[in-house]
């Protein structure tokens, strides 16, 4: 092995998820997931052109994995994010909140310049 291999296998060298899921945004599929009654959806985050400020964030849900797609296991659920879009999430964080406004998925980003007030719009 290389010098440099085992400088990254060492647990030290842990590299980041591209992407944070968390807990409450893995229970909240699982809840969505038990209700349409299909074990096989998964939830599909994507970034398109449009929105306020250039870019918007979508959610839906898919039975189909692609070959460019990048899947996250959490909690028995599956995040799926295609090649165009990871490159705009990674370092996100995607989580689900409940407060008086109501209750949503939301993405920090650092990769975002500029958010919209809407929150799913951003430009980098």
């Amino acid at each position: 092995m290389s010098a440099v291999a085992d400088i990254i296998d060492t647990p030290e060298f842990d590299m980041p998820a591209p992407i944070i899921f968390t807990d409450s945004a893995a229970a909240k599929v699982a809840d969505l997931v038990a209700e349409e009654g299909n074990p096989d959806l998964k939830l599909r985050v994507f970034v398109q052109g449009g929105g306020c400020s250039g870019f918007q964030y979508g959610f839906t849900f898919d039975e189909i994995v692609n070959d460019d797609d990048t899947e996250m296991h959490k909690n028995g659920v599956t995040l799926l994010i295609d090649a165009m879009s990871l490159q705009y999430l990674t370092g996100a964080k995607i989580d689900y909140k409940e407060d008086l406004q109501g209750s949503q998925f939301v993405i920090q980003n650092p990769n975002a310049t500029t958010t919209c007030g809407c929150g799913s719009s951003f430009s980098t």
